[in-house]
């Protein structure tokens, strides 16, 4: 293996890891293998510190791939909570509202999801990354800050309703480089007339990139050692 030259992992990022932590621990990684202070590691395509799920690595030269895997087809599996909202539209914050539910029917839950399928616009969340006045959206909304963000056209390709245990709901959806599942369940709760949050999320697929292609990071070290690495 030549991690200057450039490598692409594979990795099944952690439950409260950020997407960062995970690169760092690859690049020490990698680094004390090689002897060397640094080496170019990057992801294509962050995962809120509550998501598990595909994270594809990239070293050395490679890292002009990522460009190219964000833009690949993402899937998720995600599980919403009907009848609350938080700020962050998951389970970084706690719940600021609730709403009924009781008109809620598993009959009105897919015609819902399919309303979702297709190019729509959706504006991304607080807690997210994006830029505003160069400086990242997140970092707003935790000062407390009013975060506006202006709305995005991306494709949602596929929408399943994989169980529905009222106010529960898991999905699988296969989407575009850009959504944001968080804001999918604010949009979902809205058109239901309700109002929903994440309580779980994974991200299972990027391009052809699946979960059993993917690599525990605890793993890594073991597996590094087990490889013939050029060193130079």
């Amino acid at each position: 293996m030549n991690f200057k030259e450039g490598e692409v992992l594979y990795f099944d990022k952690p439950y409260r890891w950020t997407s960062f932590a995970l690169v760092n621990k690859i690049r020490y990684h990698v680094s004390r293998k090689l002897g060397v202070k640094k080496i170019k590691v990057g992801h294509a395509g962050t995962l809120d510190p509550l998501a598990t799920g595909v994270m594809i690595v990239c070293t050395g030269k490679a890292t002009k791939r990522i460009e190219e895997f964000q833009y690949h087809t993402k899937e998720y599996v995600a599980t919403l909570q009907l009848g609350a909202t938080t700020p962050s539209y998951d389970l970084e914050k706690e719940i600021d509202a609730t709403y009924p539910t009781g008109h809620i029917t598993r009959e009105l839950v897919e015609e819902t999801l399919q309303s979702f399928v297709g190019a729509i616009e959706q504006v991304p969340p607080a807690f997210s990354a994006c830029k505003v006045d160069g400086k990242r959206a997140y970092e707003l909304a935790r000062k407390g800050d009013e975060v506006q963000l202006k709305p995005k056209t991306l494709v949602i390709d596929e929408i399943e309703l994989l169980e529905c245990a009222l106010p529960e709901i898991k999905i699988r959806v296969v989407c575009s480089k850009g959504t944001y599942i968080r804001a999918l369940a604010r949009d979902i709760g809205e058109a239901l007339h309700s109002g929903a949050h994440l309580t779980a999320l994974c991200r299972t697929r990027v391009g052809e990139v699946t979960l059993e292609n993917c690599m525990k990071v605890e793993d890594f070290e073991s597996w590094l050692n087990q490889q013939d690495v050029i060193v130079d």
